[in-house]
């Protein structure tokens, strides 16, 4: 072995050994939970908001948002920007919406999330300011990673949001691609990559604001020109490439306590031919809860992403998913209506039992955690 690769071998070691030591820091602040309040005694109606995410266009929440909320009928609320304007201005939403939320027979908080990234993706302004890729191009990496979860942490919480959804942990492939074209990745070392997740996701989560780690398994090798958000995509790498690249930052991810994770929309014929991964039980509960130990909160990539458009209506999709082993249900088309689609789609689908009765509440009972937890 040359004195250059000794060298980086050395370097990639302290660099998870630092992202390790990160995460036992954290572990006891992240351990103090209180009991978790069960989802017993709900109506069907009440039972299936607890897994939809509603979204609003503008900038003022529309009387059937507040109306959902106080029915007990919404989980959480995604944000856009078009839905801020200032830091003032979003933050008087959240009041709103909490508000109407203390009306509810619910007695959690609501799940209140935007994508805070870093660098070209960011719904408010503020930290972290850097890129994921510059993150990993910096002089100290992992501090660099750090300071980027721990400035997410607290813009959103600045304004009374509690989910943040990130870190990714694409391992991209080629440069220029879908998920390097805008800097979203950390790396194209799946080490780096798992390191830096690790270190975001336990730095952010000490600002009780939980992070969401995406998107599973990967969209590491999608070509620049093709987005799930548009139109279907498959993913054609194999599976020893799926376990050894895409899926690799994900037990560090897991071992520091991410809370959520997000499920992509492409297909990877390697583990499930015939379903985009949101969609697939073998991906959904084998290889992501299965293989990689998760117990926490699955999402969903935006509902109405062109990928499904052969899956049918908002109702289709909302339960196909649920089918599938997805928690929450993410209804970011700036539309209420689509929301409540969602939330009666799966009511009607657990009362007549489509969907199993214990998988549901066993999904509602891992959401209820997730949010006695936060702020």
């Amino acid at each position: 072995m040359s004195q250059s690769t000794i060298t980086v071998e050395l370097r990639r070691w302290h660099t998870w050994l630092t992202a390790l030591v990160v995460c036992m820091l954290v572990a006891a602040l992240q351990a103090a939970a209180g009991p978790v309040a069960r989802a017993a005694g709900l109506t069907p109606q009440q039972l299936a908001g607890q897994r939809v995410i509603y979204s609003y266009p503008g900038l003022t929440p529309p009387p059937a948002l507040l109306d959902a909320i106080r029915a007990g009928q919404a989980a959480g609320v995604i944000f856009f920007g078009e839905n801020i304007s200032s830091a003032a201005q979003i933050a008087d939403v959240i009041g709103q919406l909490r508000q109407a939320q203390a009306q509810s027979p619910i007695p959690v908080p609501l799940l209140l999330m935007t994508d805070q990234e870093g660098g070209l993706v960011r719904r408010l302004p503020g930290e972290p300011v850097l890129s994921a890729k510059q993150v990993g191009q910096s002089a100290i990496p992992v501090a660099a990673a750090i300071n980027a979860g721990i400035g997410a942490g607290r813009t959103l919480r600045a304004v009374g949001m509690n989910v943040n959804l990130a870190p990714v942990l694409d391992v991209y492939d080629t440069p220029g691609n879908f998920i390097d074209r805008y800097q979203r990745s950390f790396s194209n070392d799946p080490a780096v990559v798992a390191s830096l997740g690790l270190a975001f996701t336990a730095a952010q989560q000490t600002t009780g604001v939980a992070a969401t780690a995406k998107h599973f398994p990967g969209l590491g090798t999608a070509p620049g020109g093709q987005n799930t958000d548009t139109d279907p995509v498959t993913l054609p790498a194999s599976v020893s490439r799926l376990r050894s690249v895409d899926e690799f930052p994900y037990p560090a991810a897991i071992s520091a306590g991410v809370k959520l994770v997000m499920l992509s929309w492409a297909t990877y014929p390697a583990l499930d031919p015939d379903h985009p991964a949101g969609l697939s039980p073998t991906i959904v509960n084998q290889e992501l809860r299965g293989r990689n130990h998760f117990t926490g909160v699955t999402i969903t990539d935006a509902l109405e992403a062109g990928a499904l458009n052969s899956v049918g209506t908002t109702a289709q999709r909302a339960t196909a998913a649920a089918a599938a082993g997805m928690d929450l249900i993410l209804c970011s088309a700036r539309d209420i209506g689509q929301g409540s689609d969602a939330t009666t789609a799966l009511a009607e689908a657990y009362t007549s039992g489509q969907l199993d009765p214990a998988a549901f509440t066993a999904a509602v009972d891992r959401v209820t955690a997730l949010r006695t937890g936060l702020p």
